[in-house]
């Protein structure tokens, strides 16, 4: 079972004094060949120590930032563990208040303690999340992904993924636990906010986005969850997936499949799930034959926090913790975070029983190791001192507090772009945007002085600061009520909160509704509050019983309707939610999903007219609280029809968003309604600002396929563009609709292009098609792999 253990050195031809450098350690030799230096020198123990991560500072006490925390924390003896080495650090931002400056020195010293005590000198992987941020006190909270979504703006979400990296790698971070491909199937799902939407394609071109910026600053972007965590049933947090094949084929996996190709990703988190019985993080068909074999990913898989020892512990399908650590090696997991546990003695004592095969571990060795080599940590001439530090005074620990500022004006432009481009105008009778004969505006609501209102349970504040209220939140949050003062100079604008977020307690409402009834407007300010099992609203292992507003908010607004006075609702939430007579008697309805530091200032600046709403739904607002799960992509019978007396209908669409101005869609023309099933159509048409001002339009492509071998979906999206036009300004939209685009999984597994009628409709939402063109596909059924067009693109400008 063991390996010959060499230690292998060369004269490196790079080395001016020929000095011996171990093979693994000079970057002139191939990766293949430094890694299988190391592997052939290693033992087993040392081996096994470069697959796990250690959690420094994580609490026994309770499960404050992960699930079952204190069921797996147990205290690790470093000075025990660190000369066999180490894979990976855990969150040495993320776990507790530090000042960057001295975050980044305590990095230091810890990786130059793990360097000198293993005798290959092999620094360890830091990774932080990086969901809406760097999840670090003092660093920009942008909006939440859901947000991303509501923006249909890739470049903008791969600018802003770049600075998240850029400010990672300033400090040492090598990873980021971003971004999050879970398709929304229930919105009572509390990581809801989490996500980019209901729709696959919207989903995958966004993350995909997310993760070119991240790897495009050096840092290791990380898929999760693989796959099929947001299918639970009844949207409960862990709870048993039962899809078919083909809904994972065409709604769950496809995001994925477009961040590997297209991302450049180098990392891939196993999902909590079980599906159909089967454990993600035991399941070699999907981490192996379908991630590997079929998609040609090379890069490494890691666990969910406390994955593996759930194989055990939640899932039932391990009598041990060494018979959790052999699945998930042998379904090709890589990486146990964030802590050791099944990877530790338990799977030393099995290697050393004969129980589990080193090749095994071997072959999750040379994927980490490999991923060192491409990071650079065990070059010779590595330079461990993060970019913030070099050429300081290390030994002034005090000189260097408040040194490093990683929410610059630059990260706050981005932050504040994507907030305004989010925030998704639902309704408007014309009170919007407010006129400026408007005096006395009431701002109304438990959400409207919360400064916390705006940010998602992965923000540092809300993750982590929660639990040191003794400290500032380390970035500016001004509250809603605070930016309309500032943005509607010349109005009066007084607050009466009414209720809390998720209490019963309506004793506020009275002088709520005297306010109101004294006022010219009403903003009523409602939503959720974030936080982690049960601790929020919204967020991980917050799941929603219903899509009611939480507490009596729903009362407080529809008393405030039944005031008279035009209200305008503003919702700053994780999920949509259903808002009952608002939905059809508001003066206007403003979504915004947790927009991020700079969020109510966008919402101040929406809500004046100094910023057009851009915003487009990323997922459906509900009409009924109860109808769950619904998606726009359902096929007929998910639909309004005879046969049931519940209407699914959305209140609100998939794709949906006003702005302050109109926009004229005409002259389609199709180049050629015959299109070979391995060939494109191509059409154009016109589309013309007709209102008074300038205004941004997302043209939304999508399929129809009227008669298929399998049900399918009524319609989805295959391609969408944004377009700013100036008020009277026109252009021509060119689309390309691949045959490929529309592949399905067909009766006997495979993907196929039928032969056979398209409907490719122009909308500027799911439920507001302004253009059709039909397409005859000719030819012969054609199966489609993993190299197939992913894309229907959308372009601007004359013919």
């Amino acid at each position: 079972m063991h390996t010959k253990h060499e230690s292998g050195t060369r004269t490196s031809p790079a080395t001016p004094t020929d000095a011996a450098v171990p093979v693994w350690a000079d970057a002139s030799v191939p990766t293949e060949d430094r890694v299988e230096a190391l592997v052939r020198a290693m033992t087993p123990r040392e081996k096994v120590a470069q697959l796990v991560g250690v959690w420094v500072g994580a609490s026994a006490e309770g499960g404050e930032v992960a699930p079952h925390q204190h069921d797996m924390e147990e205290g690790v003896d470093l000075d025990a563990l660190l000369p066999d080495g180490l894979g990976q650090l855990t969150r040495p931002f993320g776990t507790a208040p530090v000042d960057p400056a001295l975050g980044a020195l305590s990095l230091l010293r810890t990786q130059e303690r793990i360097r000198t005590s293993n005798r290959f000198g092999i620094p360890a992987v830091a990774h932080e999340e990086c969901l809406a941020g760097f999840a670090a006190w003092g660093a920009t909270a942008y909006p939440v992904p859901v947000s991303w979504g509501a923006t249909f703006d890739p470049d903008l979400v791969r600018r802003m993924a770049d600075a998240i990296g850029r400010d990672m790698r300033s400090v040492g971070i090598h990873q980021g636990l971003a971004p999050v491909l879970d398709v929304v199937r229930d919105a009572r799902w509390g990581r809801v906010e989490e996500t980019v939407g209901e729709d696959p394609y919207l989903v995958g071109t966004i993350t995909t986005a997310y993760v070119q910026g991240l790897e495009r600053a050096g840092i290791v972007a990380t898929l999760k969850h693989f796959a099929g965590y947001s299918a639970s049933r009844a949207g409960r947090n862990h709870a048993p997936v039962s899809m078919g094949a083909r809904e994972r084929a065409d709604v769950v996996l496809p995001p994925f499949e477009m961040a590997v190709r297209e991302g450049g990703v180098r990392s891939v988190m196993a999902a909590y799930t079980d599906t159909d019985g089967l454990a993600s993080h035991a399941d070699p068909e999907l981490l192996t034959a379908l991630l590997r074999d079929a998609w040609g990913f090379t890069g490494t898989v890691v666990a969910d926090y406390f994955g593996i020892a759930f194989l055990k512990l939640l899932h039932g399908v391990a009598g041990t913790w060494a018979h959790s650590a052999a699945l998930a090696l042998e379904a090709g997991v890589d990486v146990e975070l964030p802590t050791v546990k099944t990877f530790g003695e338990p799977l030393l004592t099995a290697l050393e029983k004969g129980e589990v095969d080193e090749a095994l571990v071997d072959r999750a060795l040379r994927r980490v190791l490999a991923q060192k080599v491409e990071l650079g940590l065990l070059d010779a001439d590595w330079d461990p001192v993060p970019e913030v530090l070099r050429g300081r005074d290390l030994t002034d620990t005090e000189a260097l507090r408040g040194t490093v500022d990683l929410d610059p004006e630059g990260n706050r432009e981005i932050a504040r772009t994507l907030a305004e481009e989010a925030v998704v105008l639902l309704r408007n009778d014309g009170t919007l945007p407010l006129r400026p004969d408007v005096r006395k505006v009431a701002v109304v609501g438990p959400t409207a002085e919360d400064p916390m209102a705006v940010l998602g349970c992965y923000s540092f504040p809300a993750h982590v600061g929660t639990h040191h209220p003794e400290l500032p939140h380390g970035i500016a949050l001004p509250t809603l009520a605070e930016s309309l003062r500032a943005e509607l100079t010349g109005a009066e604008v007084s607050v009466a909160r009414g209720c809390d977020i998720d209490t019963d307690d309506a004793s506020g409402f009275d002088e709520a509704v005297a306010l109101a009834t004294g006022s010219d407007v009403v903003v009523v300010a409602v939503g959720d509050r974030a936080g982690l099992f049960g601790r929020g609203t919204s967020g991980e292992g917050c799941d929603a019983e219903t899509l009611r507003l939480p507490g009596v908010q729903q009362d407080l607004v529809d008393a405030l309707l039944a005031t008279g006075t035009p209200v305008v609702v503003v919702v700053l939430s994780g999920r949509p939610y259903a808002l009952g007579a608002a939905t059809g008697s508001a003066a206007g309805i403003v979504q915004a999903f947790f927009a991020g530091e700079e969020g109510t200032p966008a919402i101040a600046r929406v809500i004046s007219g100094a910023v057009e709403p851009q915003g487009r739904l990323p997922l459906s607002v509900p009409r009924s609280e109860h109808l769950q799960p619904t998606t726009y992509l359902a096929p007929p019978l998910g639909r309004q029809n005879g046969v049931s007396n519940l209407d699914p209908t959305a209140a609100f669409a998939f794709g949906h968003g006003l702005t302050y101005t109109s926009f004229a869609w005409s002259e389609v023309e199709l180049d050629c309604p015959d299109v070979p099933t391995d060939g494109a159509a191509t059409l154009a048409f016109t589309l013309r600002n007709e209102g008074g001002r300038t205004g941004t339009e997302v043209v939304q492509v999508y399929l129809h396929d009227p008669v298929a071998t399998v049900v399918r979906p009524v319609q989805r999206l295959v391609g969408y563009g944004r377009v700013v036009l100036a008020a009277g300004e026109e252009t021509r939209v060119h689309v390309r609709v691949p045959a490929d685009v529309a592949a399905y999984t067909g009766r006997d597994g495979r993907r196929v292009v039928e032969p056979g009628e398209l409907e490719v409709r122009l909308g500027a939402s799911s439920a507001d098609t302004r253009l059709t063109a039909t397409v005859t596909l000719t030819g012969a059924e054609r199966a489609v792999g993993h190299t197939r067009e992913l894309h229907a693109t959308v372009g601007f400008g004359a013919a």
